[in-house]
């Protein structure tokens, strides 16, 4: 009869036990000091290791020729608690034998020594399912058992333990298992049932178990049957997993707004026999993803994937309002525990994407912070409110303020920055109003001190194109009351700038950073700082000349 892989690879020593080394190597140095408890108990999620564990315990503390804390393998103990013919070994399933009866009749069993090993030991699974009642019946025997009685309790709910039951046990919790480590065991896996195993296949296989070995090996028993060569591609069609690429289409056809899109999409899907539960877990996945990339300075860690597939997110991501990845994500989470008790999955994962794609349809505060978002995203990009206010009436005598008197700042019309500021016209008027002293650009850059906040500015520079930071690399940029003057060394980037929405795009990036609103103009340094830049010995050499002194000159 065939063995399923979960079974057939179930680790024999504690060695092979994947990555869960604080109990691994904990157990074994208490087993080759001899320093055996009578209660032990062993939490954590499904899948990962502590009924495996639990057994091999069992048999190192029987084994006759013990190595190193495992057992050995091959004495007759160790043989007969594999094949079941020793019956000092238990195991009980509490969710099956939860009553009083069950555990008073384990109790009195518990007093006749073992009659081939030499401990009687008793696994309980599933121990949080015992009634009050049998808790009872439990405590006294599990505070002083016999001698020869060792206890192993499992469950994956320790919160619903009684306290009188953890102070007795020496607890041990099991972490879920790092993707890596999963992936590693699969690869050994596959290999040993001479089977090839893709590496990317194998990291989706452990993404998908969500830390349970396990369930990993069982999916890898389904891909088995299906193709010897695991490929990505295999592991989509064996599990019905959408592909990625449909993921990012879906996400793309949310941030854009486009329902019909995303409809297109997943009927598509549909008719492909995908499962919109199953669907509806990978967008939440997806949007968990973004939501890390979004908020971390280095996400990777998280994210068990390619890092070509980790790229293509990130960029995702960067471009998408944190609002948005959050709305999604409340709403996948809502649609999914409604598809369960739904009769038509497909209509709760369409209602689901078109409220996305118009959360003015919605009133949930997730929706309304989303709308809230990309109204002020709009104000920033240079939307002009001003519009809706009623304009103020013009003073009945208006302040000259000659465009020559303002320093130049960069705009489509003036390119380039006056040398010296223009004279400024006089006007016949009944009552002039003194006018204030002209600025100079050489009076705004000699206050002019360094911007550090830059390079801060060109990295949101980036999130909104590519192609403008390229501009700017090696650029600096220095502040002067109500200016920001740029210094760089590429004149493709005075260029963009002359365009009003790159200009608009630079004094919102310096907003977001700086909390002010600044002109913005060139920084160029003046004609003798270039000179004395250029060559200041020439410089000397001619004062020296001029005061009469003999100058030498070598070749």
């Amino acid at each position: 009869m065939y063995q399923v892989l979960y079974r057939k690879w179930r680790p024999q020593v504690f060695a092979d036990v994947a990555g869960q080394p604080q109990v691994t190597t904990t157990l074994r140095n208490e087993l080759t000091a001899g320093r055996i408890a009578h209660a032990y108990l062993f939490t954590g999620s499904r899948g990962t290791g502590k009924t495996t564990c639990a057994k091999i315990l069992a048999k190192a503390v029987n084994c006759l020729h013990p190595i190193d804390g495992d057992p050995c393998g091959e004495c007759e103990i160790c043989r007969g608690i594999d094949s079941g013919s020793v019956m000092d070994i238990m195991e009980i399933d509490a969710a099956s034998n939860n009553g009083v009866d069950s555990i008073r009749d384990l109790c009195e069993e518990a007093a006749f020594t073992p009659a081939m090993a030499r401990y009687r030991v008793y696994i309980i699974d599933e121990v949080h399912m015992l009634s009050p009642g049998a808790y009872n019946a439990l405590l006294k025997t599990l505070e002083e058992p016999p001698p020869h009685v060792l206890f192993i309790l499992a469950t994956t709910e320790v919160h619903k333990l009684p306290a009188t039951i953890l102070s007795r046990c020496q607890r041990f919790d099991f972490h879920r298992i790092a993707p890596e480590d999963i992936a590693a065991r699969l690869q050994y896996v596959a290999e040993q049932e001479n089977a090839s195993l893709e590496e990317q296949a194998g990291l989706l296989i452990a993404r998908l178990s969500d830390g349970a070995l396990r369930d990993a090996l069982s999916l890898l028993d389904q891909c088995l049957g299906h193709n010897r060569e695991i490929t990505v591609q295999v592991v989509n069609e064996t599990a019905g997993l959408a592909g990625r690429d449909h993921l990012f289409g879906l996400t793309q056809a949310i941030m854009k707004k486009n329902s019909a899109v995303a409809l297109e999409i997943v009927d598509r899907l549909y008719r492909d026999s995908k499962d919109m539960a199953r669907l509806c877990e990978e967008l939440i996945d997806h949007f968990r993803g973004m939501m890390l990339i979004k908020t971390m300075k280095d996400a990777s860690a998280l994210l068990a994937m390619a890092p070509e597939e980790q790229e293509r997110l990130s960029k995702q991501a960067l471009a998408a309002p944190l609002s948005t990845i959050l709305h999604g994500l409340t709403v996948f989470q809502e649609s999914l525990e409604r598809m369960y008790r739904a009769s038509n999955r497909r209509v709760e994962m369409e209602m689901s994407l078109i409220r996305l794609c118009s959360p003015e349809l919605e009133d949930s505060s997730a929706a309304l912070v989303r709308r809230i978002a990309a109204l002020e995203q709009l104000v920033q990009s240079g939307v002009p409110v001003q519009a809706a206010i009623p304009a103020s009436p013009a003073p009945s005598v208006p302040e000259p303020q000659p465009e020559a008197e303002k320093p130049a700042v960069i705009q489509e019309e003036e390119p380039e920055l006056p040398k010296e500021p223009a004279p400024v016209p006089v006007k016949k008027e009944p009552a002039p109003q003194p006018s204030a002293k002209p600025v100079s650009m050489e009076e705004i850059q000699a206050n002019a001190r360094q911007l550090e906040e830059w390079p801060e500015i060109l990295q949101i520079l980036r999130n909104y194109s590519q192609s403008i930071a390229a501009a700017f690399h090696g650029s600096s940029a220095y502040v002067s009351g109500s200016y920001v003057l740029i210094d760089a060394p590429q004149e493709l980037a005075f260029e963009l700038l002359r365009k009003s929405s790159q200009r608009d795009k630079m004094r919102d990036a310096i907003r977001q950073v700086t909390g002010k609103v600044y002109k913005l103009g060139p920084y160029k340094p003046t004609e003798g700082k270039e000179a004395e830049k250029q060559d200041p010995l020439a410089s000397l050499t001619e004062q020296a000349r001029q005061a009469g002194i003999e100058v030498i000159e070598k070749n």
